[in-house]
C-alpha cells in the first residue's frame, strides 16, 4: 500500500489553519488576507439601478461629543463607512479610507460610523494615527443604512443617489474611486 505524500502546499495549508485557530494570531492573519482582497476598488452602480436617499433624518454624535444632523450633508458628496475596531476587513481597508479622507476632506462629507464605545474607537484611531473624525449613531439609522455586515461603505452624489454601495474591504484610494469623486464634485 502507498503512503500518502505531503507536499509543500499541504504543509503550508495546515500551518495557516493552525495559526487561524490560535486566537492571538487570528486577527493579524485575517487583516493580511483582507488587505490582499482590498487591492481592488469598488464597483460603481449602473445609473438605472441606483437607489436615491429620501430620508436624511439621522443624528450622529461626533468624537468631540457634538450632535451632527445628517440633513446638513444634503446637496453634498458623501462618503459613509460603517466599521468597527475588531473587524479585520475594516482594519484592512482603513489606510485607503484615511488616504481618501486626507485628499478630499475639504470637499466631501466623510462619516465614519461605529456602534462601539467612543473611548475604544478613540484608542484605535490614536494607535493607528488616523486623522478622521468618527461618529456614533444618536438616532436609528435610516432604512438605507440598516447594515447587517461591516465594513459597508456608501458614496452618495449631491442629489442623494447612491453611486457606490460596497460591503467588504476595498481600495478606497484607487484611481477609479478618485475619478468618480472628481466627477461628482463637478456636478
Amino acid at each position: 500500500m502507498k503512503k500518502p505524500k505531503f507536499n509543500t502546499s499541504n504543509i503550508i495549508f495546515l500551518i495557516v489553519i493552525a495559526l487561524l485557530i490560535i486566537p492571538q494570531t487570528r486577527q493579524p492573519i485575517q487583516i493580511f488576507l483582507h488587505k490582499g482582497i482590498a487591492l481592488f476598488g469598488p464597483s460603481i452602480i449602473d445609473k438605472n439601478k441606483r437607489e436615491k436617499l429620501t430620508d436624511y433624518n439621522w443624528q450622529l454624535i461626533s468624537d468631540s461629543g457634538e450632535t451632527y444632523n445628517f440633513n446638513e450633508a444634503k446637496g453634498k458628496v458623501i462618503v459613509i463607512n460603517f466599521w468597527a475596531t475588531w473587524c479585520p476587513p475594516c482594519i484592512a481597508e482603513m489606510p485607503s479610507l484615511e488616504a481618501l479622507y486626507n485628499q478630499y476632506k475639504d470637499d466631501v462629507v466623510f462619516l465614519f460610523v461605529s456602534n462601539e464605545e467612543s473611548k475604544v474607537i478613540q484608542s484605535f484611531i490614536n494607535k493607528n494615527e488616523y486623522s478622521f473624525q468618527f461618529h456614533t449613531p444618536k438616532t436609528t439609522n435610516p432604512e438605507t443604512f440598516q447594515v447587517s455586515a461591516i465594513p459597508r461603505t456608501f458614496i452618495i452624489d449631491k442629489l442623494g443617489n447612491i453611486i457606490i454601495d460596497k460591503t467588504g474591504a476595498a481600495n478606497w484610494h484607487s484611481d477609479g474611486v478618485k475619478e468618480q469623486i472628481e466627477l461628482l464634485l463637478k456636478e
